[in-house]
């Protein structure tokens, strides 16, 4: 290896934020039907009233997911 070469040591991956399915927990929305939801392409209100909650909250539900994913992990391997 040639002194000019990159070296990069492997670092375990952590998250830096609860996961989605943490936070439907917290919330009170069962995570398995928010996905399912999701996956069939539900509106805001239609998964709000499913689960009796405020829209605002599917919508920064559905944001996180499609933002941040189902788990949020900063890292290097």
């Amino acid at each position: 290896m040639e002194s000019n070469d990159s070296f990069y040591q492997s670092r375990v991956p952590w998250s830096s934020e609860p996961s989605l399915k943490e936070i439907t927990r917290e919330v009170g929305v069962d995570f398995d039907r928010f996905i399912e939801g999701l996956k069939e392409e539900q509106s805001d209100s239609e998964m709000a009233e499913e689960f009796n909650v405020p829209e605002e909250l599917i919508y920064h539900l559905r944001d996180h997911f499609y933002t941040h994913g189902v788990h949020s992990i900063v890292g290097q391997d």
